[in-house]
C-alpha cells in the first residue's frame, strides 16, 4: 500500500508565485528557456535549466551547471524568495486548462514504493537522462520538480480534498498560456493524519509523468542510504515529491509523429503499402484529427488521409500491441518507413498533441516528409499496461497541463 508523508516544502513567496513557477526543464531547449526568462531573474528555470546562466556554448552536462543550479536554488532561499515551512504539511495543487479542472495531493512518496512497484512504471527510461536528473538532485540536495502520480480515485479522498479548497488558497494565477495555478497548504495535523492513512488503503500509485526525474531521485536516495548505512527510513532522502492525482480527472493527449523521409519510396508506393493494413481515405486539405481509436491522419504531400486499422491486423486482447501507437508502429513505420526503433532512430521526431495539427503540417512543410494524427491514449490503458508489468511505447501519453516547477521543492535533509 501506498506510503504519503508531509514536508516541509521549501515554496514562494505568496507574492513571488507567479513569478517564480516555471514549466518542467524537459519540455523547451536551452535556447527556448533562455528566451522564456527575459525579464523573470525569479523564473525557477534558473534552477531547473542553470545552464541559461552560463556561456551559452557549454555542454549542458558539464559539472558547471550543476553546481550553478544550487547556487542559484540556495540564492533564491537566502535572499527570502523561496521560503521553507516551519512544519511538515501536505499541499492542494490544482489547474484549470480550458475549462478542465485536475487536483492533486502535494506530499512526498516512498523510494522503497518504487522499488517494490506500489508505484508503477510504464516507460523505459534512458541513462543519459537518468544521469542529468541524478546529477542536478545530487548537486541541489533536493527534488526541484515534482512526479506527476495517479491513481485510482477514491471517494473518501475526494470529499476530504473538496472540501479544503472551498478555503482561501496561498496562491491562485494565471499563467500566459491560460492554465490557472492554485495552491492550498494542509496545515491542521488531523487532516493530514487522516489523507496519509487514506492513501496507506490505496494498493497502487502510478507514474504518469516523470520517469526519469523518479528513477534519478530513487538513485540520489540510495546513494544517501549508502552514505549513511546507519539510515532508519525516516530521513528526507528515502522520499521524493510527488503530486497525486485521480485517475478520473485526468486527460491525456495525442502524441504525434513526423518522419523525415519515405525509406526511399514514392508517395504513390508508400499508399499502396499502407492500404495494405489499413483501410485509406483521402481527406483533402482540411485537416483530419482522429475521433475513434484505430483512426489515424496521415499529412502527406500537402494532402490529409484518414487511415482505418483493418481487423485482423493486430491483437485486441494484447495491452500494449492494441494501443494505437503500437499498431501504428507495427503495422506502418517499421515495415513501411523503416522506423524499427523509435527511441533510437534519427528519422522520426514526436510532436505533443498541444501544439495542434498545424505543427505537424508546419513540420512537413519545412522538410519533413511526412506526419501522423493520433487518437490519444486512455489513462485506464496506462494503469492497465502498469498492473501487468508491461511497459508502453515511447512517446505514447502527453499529458496537460505541465506541473509547475519552483511551487514545491523538497529538501533531502533534515
Amino acid at each position: 500500500m501506498a506510503i504519503l508523508k508531509p514536508f516541509k516544502a521549501v515554496r514562494p513567496r505568496e507574492d513571488l508565485a507567479q513569478e517564480v513557477a516555471a514549466l518542467p526543464y524537459d519540455v523547451m531547449n536551452s535556447n527556448e528557456a533562455r528566451e522564456m526568462v527575459q525579464g523573470k531573474p525569479h523564473s525557477f528555470l534558473h534552477v531547473d535549466k542553470a545552464e541559461i546562466d552560463l556561456d551559452e556554448n557549454i555542454n549542458i552536462y558539464d559539472t558547471k551547471v550543476y553546481e550553478k543550479a544550487k547556487e542559484n536554488l540556495y540564492n533564491m532561499i537566502k535572499d527570502g524568495v523561496l521560503v521553507q515551512d516551519d512544519k511538515p504539511q501536505l499541499y492542494i495543487y490544482r489547474q484549470i486548462m480550458n475549462g478542465k479542472v485536475q487536483t492533486g495531493v502535494v506530499g512526498c512518496t516512498s523510494i522503497d514504493d518504487y522499488i517494490n512497484n506500489v508505484i508503477k512504471k510504464h516507460e523505459y527510461t534512458r541513462a543519459d537522462k537518468e544521469k542529468d536528473r541524478i546529477n542536478h538532485v545530487d548537486y541541489c540536495d533536493a527534488n526541484t520538480g515534482p512526479i506527476f502520480l495517479t491513481y485510482r480515485a477514491e471517494d473518501e479522498i475526494d470529499a476530504i480534498i473538496s472540501a479544503y479548497t472551498k478555503r482561501e488558497p496561498v496562491y491562485d494565477f494565471v499563467e500566459d498560456d491560460g492554465v490557472t495555478h492554485v495552491v492550498w497548504v494542509i496545515e491542521e495535523e488531523d487532516i493530514v493524519n487522516k489523507l496519509c492513512l487514506l492513501f496507506s488503503k490505496v494498493e497502487s500509485l502510478y507514474i504518469a509523468d516523470g520517469h526519469h526525474r523518479t528513477a534519478s531521485a530513487v538513485k540520489v536516495g540510495l546513494m544517501r542510504r549508502d552514505q549513511k548505512p546507519d539510515y532508519d527510513g525516516t530521513e528526507e532522502f528515502n522520499f521524493f515529491l510527488s503530486v497525486l492525482f485521480p485517475d478520473n480527472q485526468l486527460k491525456i493527449m495525442d502524441y504525434n509523429r513526423v518522419v523525415k523521409d519515405l525509406n526511399g519510396l514514392t508517395e504513390e508506393e508508400v499508399l499502396a503499402k499502407v492500404s495494405e493494413k489499413f483501410e485509406v481515405e483521402l481527406v483533402g486539405t482540411e485537416q483530419f484529427k482522429p475521433a475513434n481509436k484505430g483512426e489515424y491522419g496521415m499529412y502527406l504531400t500537402d494532402k490529409w488521409y484518414k487511415l482505418v486499422a483493418k481487423d485482423g491486423t493486430y491483437d485486441s486482447e494484447d495491452h500494449v500491441a492494441s494501443l494505437d501507437v503500437s499498431i501504428l508502429q507495427n503495422n506502418l513505420l517499421a515495415p513501411v518507413l523503416g522506423i524499427d526503433d523509435p527511441r533510437v532512430s534519427d528519422r522520426i521526431d514526436f510532436v505533443g498533441g498541444i501544439r495542434g495539427l498545424k505543427e505537424l503540417e508546419k513540420r512537413v512543410k519545412e522538410g519533413m516528409a511526412v506526419a501522423f494524427a493520433l487518437y490519444p491514449t486512455f489513462v485506464s490503458e496506462l494503469m492497465n499496461i502498469a498492473d501487468v508489468g508491461e511497459v508502453m511505447p515511447p512517446k505514447s501519453t502527453w499529458f496537460e497541463p505541465k506541473l509547475r516547477s519552483g511551487l514545491f521543492i523538497h529538501l533531502l535533509y533534515d
